[in-house]
């Protein structure tokens, strides 16, 4: 008769333990107001840490607490550019000997290649 009883019942998704004896850990509930108009409450443990902020449960939007303080921006660093970088390792002096080494090198390979270039066409204008 038991073996019939929990035939089908899903064994291991549902819990069969009742809630006696059984005491939750305190709880409190925090009020958070929406940019939009919402007001919601979420409950917290007493030793949670309730954030200053939380996400509307209506619209997304970012979400005040009621009778808290508003958060403080974070300082950020401005971002650094590859520019930035590229000044921290070398003076302007550096960069531009640098780049005229590379025009040089550009323009020789050019030059190089009309050359060649040019001998294939007389090859060619020969034959």
């Amino acid at each position: 008769m038991a073996e019939r009883a929990l035939r089908g019942t899903r064994l291991g998704a549902t819990s069969y333990e009742n809630d006696r004896n059984t005491d939750l850990a305190p709880r409190q509930e925090v009020t958070y107001d929406c940019p939009r108009g919402h007001r919601f409450s979420v409950t917290f443990a007493t030793e949670a840490e309730t954030p200053p902020n939380w996400e509307c449960r209506f619209c997304g939007d970012n979400a005040l607490m009621v009778n808290g303080q508003e958060p403080q921006e974070k300082k950020a660093k401005p971002a650094r550019t590859h520019w930035d970088m590229l000044l921290e390792r070398r003076s302007m002096e550096e960069l531009e000997e640098v780049l005229a080494e590379r025009l040089q090198l550009l323009r020789d390979r050019r030059r190089e290649e009309r050359e060649h270039m040019e001998a294939i066409a007389a090859q060619r204008k020969s034959a």
